[in-house]
Parts: structure tokens; C-alpha cells; sequence
């Protein structure tokens, strides 16, 4: 298998999934299954995780879902997922041309991935054509209000990982500069990429980190911050958070 250099810049151009199951995640599967109403469901649906990674949410989902299917694009990801959720239905596949019949799922997961895909409208279009009508996609993106850029820069040709603040606060000319690897989207944006596709917006907001790596280091401060921002979800400076939240419901075949 050839190497996957986590802080490099192929890792910097496709994202880092999820390694580890934590609180963070934890939280994300509550809003997951709350929004894709799989708590509620009768009988059980069928999802994809589109751009699984390692297969952490697929995992997770696995206890909802009749079939739960997941796609990615790195096979060395998917070689990892085979071993994290052996009976799930993995494919080599990108999101640009999910390999699916029209209507196939009650639920889609893109969760952190369209940031990083090669055509994101083209990608909300085949979310929206896999869709059944009713169905609904719970999509994770990063949200331009968020005082820091998450996935690194680019200073020359240099590539620099971590949390870069205020990054996303400069015009698209610079911002574009020093992250061209990735997206990032205002509220109006994301929605945007779904113009024209038969779905309607059932809930939009943005939430916060979950801080795991801050808990791990510092608990104390890390419990402030779940304390503080988690309220602040509730107030309009949720716009501030780390990620949207978008859930999208088919409302009819085109």
C-alpha cells in the first residue's frame, strides 16, 4: 500500500477523515440522526456516506441503516474502512460520479467533503439524483466566518498544517492564494451549490468544534469552551462556528 502523508499536501488536498471516535464525532452522529430523521424512520433506510474516509461514520451508522454504503476517492482509506466496518458496501468512487442508481437511498452523509472534490455543484447534483424522494442529505462544510482556517496554508511553496487565524476573513484574491487546496463557504454559498436540484432546505446553522484535542491536553479549559460556544449555537453568533450544518430533503425527481 503506498503511504498516506497526513500532514503533506496530498492530505491537504483531499482532508484527513476521521481516525478516532471521540465526543466530537459523537455529537455530529446526535445531528446526523436527528436530522436524517433516522431516529424516527419506519423500518430501517438505506444511507451513504459520501466520501467516508476510513469509515468511522459508517461504522456508527451501521445500527440505522438495512444497507449503509460509503465511497471514497483514496483507496488507501477505503483499505482502512474494509477493516472499521467490514460489512458495509465500500467503493472506489468519486463524489462527482457517485456510482448509484437514481433514488437509491434514504439518506446521504457528506460530512467535511465537498471542500475538497474537484466540482462541489456537480457533487450537490449527484447528493440530490441519488436521493429518493423524501429523502434528505446532512452535509458538513467549513463555514468562511470561522476566525480560523482549519486545513493549513500554502506560504510559497511550502505547505503549512494547523489552525491558521483570520485566513478566511481576507478577500477571495488573497484567501485563494494562501489556501488553493481548499474551499470554504458563506451560508448563501453552500446553499447555492444546490440551486436548480430538486431538494428544499430543511435546516441550516453552523456549529462548533468539539474540542477533543483541547480536552485531552487541558480539560478544564476545554469544558469552558464546550460550556460557551455550545450556548452560543443558540444565539446568532452560531455563524461563527467551525462548520455548517445543511440538511437538504428530495422533494420531487426532476
Amino acid at each position: 500500500m503506498e503511504s498516506f502523508d497526513f500532514h503533506g499536501a496530498r492530505a491537504a488536498l483531499r482532508g484527513n477523515p476521521s481516525f478516532v471516535w471521540r465526543a466530537g464525532q459523537n455529537r455530529r452522529l446526535e445531528m446526523i440522526v436527528h436530522w436524517g430523521a433516522l431516529d424516527r424512520a419506519a423500518g430501517k433506510p438505506r444511507v451513504l456516506v459520501d466520501g467516508c474516509g476510513v469509515g468511522m461514520y459508517v461504522k456508527a451508522l451501521q445500527p440505522y441503516g438495512e444497507i449503509v454504503a460509503g465511497i471514497d476517492i483514496e483507496h488507501e482509506h477505503l483499505e482502512i474502512a474494509v477493516d472499521n466496518a467490514p460489512a458495509a458496501a465500500l467503493s472506489l468512487a468519486a463524489a462527482e460520479t457517485l456510482p448509484f442508481a437514481d433514488g437509491e437511498f434514504d439518506l446521504v452523509l457528506s460530512h467535511e467533503v465537498l471542500e475538497h472534490v474537484l466540482d462541489d455543484r456537480r457533487s450537490a447534483a449527484e447528493i440530490a439524483r441519488v436521493l429518493r424522494p423524501g429523502g434528505r442529505a446532512v452535509i458538513f462544510a467549513p463555514n468562511r466566518l470561522y476566525p480560523f482556517e482549519t486545513h493549513g496554508i500554502y506560504w510559497g511553496d511550502n505547505y503549512w498544517f494547523g489552525n491558521m487565524p483570520l485566513v478566511n476573513y481576507l478577500p477571495d484574491v488573497l484567501r485563494n492564494r494562501l489556501a488553493p487546496h481548499v474551499r470554504v463557504y458563506t451560508a448563501t454559498g453552500l446553499r447555492h451549490l444546490f440551486a436548480g436540484q430538486p431538494v428544499r432546505v430543511i435546516h441550516h446553522t453552523q456549529i462548533f468544534p468539539g474540542y477533543d484535542n483541547v480536552m485531552r491536553r487541558w480539560p478544564a479549559i476545554g469544558a469552558w469552551l464546550r460550556r460557551i460556544t455550545y450556548r452560543l449555537e443558540h444565539s446568532p453568533l452560531t455563524v461563527l462556528g467551525l462548520s455548517h450544518l445543511l440538511v437538504v430533503e428530495k422533494v420531487a425527481d426532476r
